[in-house]
């Protein structure tokens, strides 16, 4: 065999020994699934008509601000579920398996390629899931093409990968599970200061910049844009260059930290 297939074959069955591991132990995938759907059904159905009253500057208009609302529900989803990666690859260094995949002939990388292939999938079956519950609450994007919802799936696949890869380094570096949870927070708080429930614009002007500047915001925007038809701007690629540079900083802090020695 070659090192290339080597290195698939050996990936695929870190991957499914991942899956296997969220078929058997749902409850952290459950809790952080949980949240984007209770948000969702809260600022529909409690603040809804006060919200969109609030955005539009006219009467409320609640299916408006669903539409507004479901993409940063789907980017909130995507953030909280790397958490659940940064807990599983810490909990794999403290009990013992690594050293023990260190002692075996197996490709060295295939660990954490298993840990992001799976955190990955998890999220976009979880935006599915959040996806349905959003229209089931009336959610429509009827003037998106084909090509503009494999854009966003993509947006979506992209920004999952790139937060896995931190996520990654998180677990890592945290010298338990509870420390690897405590540290995935930011991801979970980021969508929360962005503009998935009001716009920039409409924020406080010193806390504008907070939200502007990080990469929530614009791919949000770019979501919204290619499933509302809103306006895009420079968002696309300010989203590429913010997902590129994480996933970049994500591998090579992950791949320094397990490479070296064991104590």
């Amino acid at each position: 065999m070659s090192p290339l297939t080597l290195a698939v074959r050996d990936s695929t069955v870190m991957l499914r020994r991942n899956l296997l591991h969220a078929r058997r132990y749902p409850s952290l995938t459950l809790n952080i699934l949980l949240m984007p759907i209770v948000l969702l059904l809260l600022f529909v159905y409690i603040f809804g008509d006060v919200m969109s009253a609030g955005i539009g500057g006219g009467g409320a208009d609640r299916a408006e601000y669903i539409a507004y609302l479901v993409p940063g529900i789907l980017l909130m989803t995507i953030g909280g579920t790397p958490a659940g990666t940064a807990v599983s690859v810490s909990m794999d260094m403290t009990e013992g398996i690594i050293a023990r995949f260190r002692t075996m002939a197996i490709h060295r990388g295939s660990v954490l390629i298993g840990h992001v292939v799976g955190s990955v999938l998890q999220a976009l079956i979880s935006v599915l899931l959040v996806g349905s519950v959003a229209v089931a609450v009336g959610f429509r994007s009827t003037d998106a093409t084909v090509l503009e919802w494999l854009a966003a799936f993509g947006l979506l696949a992209l920004v999952a990968t790139a937060f896995t890869w931190i996520a990654v380094g998180m677990g890592l570096a945290s010298p338990n599970a509870e420390a690897a949870s405590n540290n995935a927070l930011p991801m979970i708080i980021l969508p929360f200061i962005s503009s998935a429930f009001v716009p920039v614009d409409e924020m406080p002007g010193w806390f504008q910049p907070i939200a502007e500047y990080q990469p929530f915001t614009p791919a949000i925007e770019t979501l919204r844009g290619l499933l509302l038809g809103s306006e895009i701007g420079d968002n696309w690629w300010l989203t590429i260059v913010w997902c590129l540079g994480l996933a970049a900083l994500g591998y090579r802090w992950s791949t320094a930290l397990f490479n070296r020695d064991p104590k």
